[in-house]
């Protein structure tokens, strides 16, 4: 055979068995019902066409806050298992992700990875130990707190609005010539940046964790133009950020094309928790908001793409929680969890790669289809989901509500939620449900009973939890209750320290940075 075809094969075989790239993409507090796929009236024209061109997760769950649900990610370990039981880390607080075990990017790093982290971080940084960079990424370009200003960078506490500072930075280098700059904008161009300059030569792995959609509502005013008809400001200006994000992510993947790296990727999409519905977010058809365990605030807009996928422009009904893409994305990779500490998570990437066998009664276009079921089977591979339960948390923090019913197992008063196939259930103070604005089509849902701290859903035949089932089946209830008290066994001491005056930024040139 002539040479130049050996050389020619031997090139072409190189690129096909080179591991793939892969990006994850966190949206900040992003709705249900905020998705163009999802007939929403916000326009995303680009994640509607590569959600498309993928795999749509529509049984797909997160945690109903920022830190709970990127600690998962980052540790394939539920929050009970981490002390990240009760709300967020914030940014007073000596609190941070364990350092006890591995991290996605330190496993990612073992694969052959390069490493690199923009955006929101929200998983604690009072000692450097716990920074970015000596978590596993190369590099890292974004803020360490939970929420700031989209154009001046600056964060204050939230219960102490006169601790204040500057929270963006380089790697370990505070960065003070981007004001003005807007945040979305900013994190599409160094995510660009990385990879129009990375060595092709080796895999990356690119955690890109946008700021939008979270407070507070900011966006330039052309995003905002585009929806003049809706009255509502808030929700007016919810959607000039999403699309602004939307504009970003259509700006990342054309990078992609352009270095000719866009057929060796793998592309995540997920929001990190429901959306803030009194902030201009929309979950329905879905019960709830952020910060709840109703399903507004766990059930979220995921999808997959990618030409590694077999079974591009599907819809996977199977059930998947963000603590899976740990085992999953790492063993795509061709790396391990040896060293980890056990795992919550399960590696989903049959599941999500071979066209499943699959049923729910919430259809992919909430309003038109969630009353239809849908059936569809691969040949050959067995790609049913091994998760059959998710425990969505348990937060013993929690001021308890009502009394103690059922003896000799979980404390009903405890404020806690698990979905065990079809059931779920949920035990204390659930939070009540907030009605988006302007729908004027949310479903009508009865209050809970100040003293009701038992309720129990058929998910598949009730997405929006109208109907409590607890009281015709006492046998579930019993079973779901002994779930949550068999987790409780195994739960950790939950960490919520008081905050620590020593993490002022007055004290530290006027930035968040690391005190101890």
């Amino acid at each position: 055979m002539d040479r130049t075809v050996l050389l020619l094969l031997s090139a072409c075989c190189t690129a096909l068995s080179a591991k793939p790239n892969i990006i994850f993409i966190f949206a900040d507090d992003y709705g249900y019902h905020d998705v163009g796929y999802h007939n929403s009236d916000i326009k995303t024209p680009v994640l509607d066409q590569l959600a498309a061109g993928g795999v749509k997760l529509e049984n797909y769950y997160v945690q109903p806050l920022c830190s709970p649900s990127r600690s998962q990610f980052m540790s394939g370990r539920y929050q009970i298992h981490t002390g990240l039981q009760h709300g967020v880390i914030l940014a007073t607080q000596p609190n941070a992700l364990p350092l006890g075990s591995a991290t996605i990017a330190d496993k990612m790093k073992d694969a052959g990875y390069s490493t690199y982290a923009v955006g929101k971080w929200h998983l604690g940084f009072y000692k450097n130990a716990y920074l970015p960079t000596n978590r596993g990424f190369d590099s890292f370009y974004g803020y360490l707190t939970g929420k700031e200003n989209y154009y001046t960078h600056s964060h204050c506490d939230f219960f102490n609005t006169s601790i204040c500072g500057h929270d963006l930075r380089d790697n370990t280098k505070s960065v003070f010539t981007e004001n003005g700059h807007y945040s979305t904008h900013l994190f599409t161009e160094k995510a660009i940046d990385i990879i129009q300059k990375h060595d092709k030569a080796k895999p990356f792995f690119l955690y890109l964790a946008y700021q939008s959609t979270h407070i507070p509502l900011q966006v330039p005013s052309q995003y905002m133009d585009q929806y003049s008809h809706i009255n509502d400001t808030k929700r007016r200006t919810f959607a000039g950020m999403t699309t602004c994000m939307d504009e970003g992510i259509g700006n990342v993947t054309a990078a992609l094309k352009a270095s000719g790296q866009l057929a060796n990727t793998l592309i995540v999409f997920s929001a990190d928790n429901g959306g803030q519905v009194s902030e201009g977010a929309s979950n329905w058809p879905l019960r709830g908001t952020k910060g709840t365990l109703w399903e507004g605030g766990i059930r979220a807009v995921g999808f997959v793409y990618g030409d590694m996928l077999k079974n591009k422009g599907t819809i996977n009904r199977q059930m998947i929680h963000v603590s899976d893409w740990f085992p999953t994305l790492v063993g795509m990779a061709g790396g391990n969890t040896n060293g980890t500490k056990p795992l919550d998570g399960f590696d989903q990437w049959k599941t999500i790669r071979v066209l499943v066998i699959g049923h729910t009664n919430l259809g992919d276009r909430p309003g038109e289809e969630w009353k239809k079921g849908r059936y569809t089977r691969n040949k050959g591979e067995n790609s049913a989901s091994p998760r059959t339960e998710i425990l969505h948390n348990i937060d013993p923090l929690a001021k308890p509500r009502g009394q103690k019913f059922y003896n000799n197992t979980f404390d009903t008063r405890i404020r806690a939620a698990i979905r065990v196939g079809k059931w779920k259930l949920i035990t204390g103070n659930p939070d009540e449900t907030f009605v988006p604005p302007l729908l004027g089509k949310e479903p009508n849902v009865e209050r809970v009973d100040a003293l009701k701290n038992i309720l129990l859903f058929n998910i598949p035949d009730d997405p929006s939890e109208r109907h409590d089932v607890s009281a015709a089946n006492p046998d579930v209830v019993k079973e779901l209750l002994n779930r949550l008290a068999n987790y409780q066994k195994t739960a950790v001491t939950p960490v919520f320290p008081d905050a620590d005056p020593k993490c002022d930024p007055k004290l530290h040139g006027g930035v968040w940075t690391p005190w101890e």
